[in-house]
């Protein structure tokens, strides 16, 4: 089992259930998830073996308690987040999760480059370096460091800033007050939910909470992460049609805050998403961390008047009747269902041609495309494509419909099958 392995994620943002408490580690497990896991989750009595560093043993009940019990308030550190699906490459080299944007797209959405949702598909492949800062659920900076352009998200009180060193433009947001209260449990409004997942502590709290009777949790050899003591929570499906092989999650000795979280596929090789602190700090950081004013010349956009201007457009488009499909029901198309339980739950999406678009994805060009892309399979459900991840799998059918899920092939084509009869 791995040992010392380095990795780097986006900290720890707190964001308290109660004021007495004020749990500043805002992903960390809620104790409501350490006991449904303790009752649900396959536990096997087994404890902590051997491994370096020697560390006192502990149950797997104990330790996921040890997660939700955590009370850390500040942190800052270095993450690094690693991510290999085996995506397909696009014309001119870019992989499916590349970022195109930088200098251009003027204020769409909520500022052109500084938008938060511009940066999210850069963390869909490779390997990047994340900074970040939090000192309770009112205060966090993150930071996406590149080659030639940094990209900062800071969250003070009522300000949130997004600011894209490459075209010195800025966004500005006002969150509430009180957002840390609400649903997300201190994610102000304006900062990307695709940065705000890329910790290890949020990571480790999905699979535990999704976790059920389909779920064995064990505790592995201990390991040294960022120069602390860990603890590691290993996660294995037990349902043979998944296409994950298991999740391990270093968790810190002595404050129970996880460092890493690492899914290795059950096809082997480097894992296919791997995140984890390079450095970490406990204490409380300096307060000029959650201070910004754009610099000078920076193109600085408001970003609640671009949403509200990006709000009444998008109602004119309906009340024109364009971007309707978006609002319909879950069994139309741009809605899902989704069918089975646990790691091999599938997505569905009906495809929008109906009867009079049967098989028109299998015709001329569009067919040859596919064939290009994908595997053609057939089943009782008729004809379609698989298109393979190393983790997640897609079955497009020539009917338009989309089944997907981190399953395998069979998976899929029964699944299909099943939707026919």
């Amino acid at each position: 089992m791995p040992r010392n392995e380095p990795t780097e994620v986006t900290g720890e943002w707190d964001g308290g259930r109660s004021a007495k408490r004020r749990k500043a580690v805002r992903y960390a497990v809620p104790v409501a998830v350490a006991g449904v896991a303790a009752a649900t989750i396959g536990l096997v009595p087994a404890f902590a073996g051997s491994g370096s560093p020697d560390l006192p043993k502990i149950s797997a009940q104990d330790l996921i308690a040890k997660i939700a019990k955590s009370d850390v308030q500040q942190l800052s550190g270095t993450v690094q987040v690693t991510t290999d699906l085996g995506l397909p490459s696009l014309p001119g080299g870019a992989g499916v999760g590349g970022f195109g944007g930088g200098q251009g797209g003027g204020e769409k959405g909520a500022g052109g480059a500084a938008s938060p949702q511009s940066k999210l598909t850069e963390l869909a492949s490779g390997t990047h370096t994340l900074r970040v800062a939090v000192d309770g659920p009112e205060k966090q900076r993150v930071s996406l460091v590149g080659t030639s352009a940094d990209y900062t998200l800071i969250h003070n009180g009522t300000d949130v800033w997004a600011y894209d060193s490459g075209s010195n433009s800025a966004v500005h947001h006002t969150a509430p007050r009180d957002a840390h209260r609400g649903p997300q449990r201190g994610a102000p409004e304006g900062l990307p939910k695709g940065l705000q997942g890329a910790t290890p502590q949020e990571l480790a709290k999905q699979a535990l909470t999704a976790a059920g009777d389909t779920t064995s949790v064990t505790v592995g050899d201990t390991a040294k992460v960022a120069g602390r003591d860990a603890y590691q929570l290993v996660i294995k499906p037990k349902q043979a049609a998944s296409t994950v092989g298991s999740i391990r999650v270093a968790v810190d000795a002595a404050n129970g805050v996880p460092l890493k979280f690492t899914l290795t596929p059950k096809s082997g090789g480097p894992a296919a998403i791997d995140v984890g602190y390079t450095r970490v700090d406990f204490a409380r950081p300096a307060a000029d961390s959650f201070a910004f004013t754009p610099p000078k010349g920076a193109k600085v956009v408001n970003g609640d008047q671009a949403a509200q201007r990006a709000a009444r457009q998008h109602g004119k488009d309906l009340k024109d009747g364009k971007g309707a499909t978006e609002h319909k029901g879950p069994k139309d198309f741009g809605g899902f269902d989704v069918l089975g339980k646990g790691w091999t739950s599938i997505a569905t999406l009906k495809g929008a041609g109906g009867p009079a678009g049967k098989d028109q994805l299998a015709k001329g060009d569009a067919g040859k495309f596919l064939d290009s892309l994908g595997t053609k399979v057939t089943g009782g459900f008729g004809s379609g494509h698989v298109f393979s991840t190393r983790l997640v799998n897609a079955l497009v059918t020539d009917d338009g419909t989309v089944y997907v899920g981190a399953v395998d092939k069979q998976a899929l084509i029964a699944a299909a099958d099943a939707a026919k009869k």
